[in-house]
């Protein structure tokens, strides 16, 4: 599993074409070669950004989801709506589809930010609005989430 880090300004050209940040590029190795699945944010306004391992992760937990059941049919249909594969172009440059820019709400000015093993590609505006908050709220979701955690100091 390839743990990505940073948080970096992009321009998306008419195209829908971004250069892909070196640092990534270089975090990745290897990786970038085998390609990328992009897809609908399942929580946020955002798109998300597989490396094709991390991807292959994520599909063999949905595939175990039990088909005959409504609710895992539903999810696995949304899960999967909009998916697509991209590779990197010979210059470095990532093509978003048109339907997941449309979806993104993706213009020209874009941030492309880590989650430990895939990439969410914001809306600059929309990433801004999304990150803006409250030290008391997120030190409160802070406990909620991560205060069952026991660390190792």
């Amino acid at each position: 599993m390839v743990n990505i880090l940073g948080t970096y300004e992009c321009k998306v050209d008419a195209k829908g074409r971004l250069m892909f940040p070196v640092q990534y590029k270089n975090q990745m190795g290897e990786e970038t070669k085998k390609g990328f699945v992009i897809k609908r944010s399942i929580f946020k306004n955002c798109l998300e950004l597989f490396p094709m391992d991390q991807w292959h992760s994520e599909t063999s937990m949905v595939s175990k989801l039990n088909m005959f059941k409504k609710k895992n049919a539903e999810f696995v249909t949304k899960f999967m709506a909009g998916v697509k594969p991209v590779e990197l172009d010979g210059t470095g440059r990532l093509l978003i589809p048109k339907d997941l820019l449309s979806y993104g709400g993706i213009t020209k000015q874009i941030v492309l930010t880590s989650v430990v093993n895939r990439i969410e590609i914001w809306d600059k505006t929309a990433y801004e609005s999304a990150v803006d908050y409250d030290s008391d709220d997120f030190a409160n979701l802070a406990e909620d989430v991560m205060g069952e955690f026991e660390t190792d100091n």
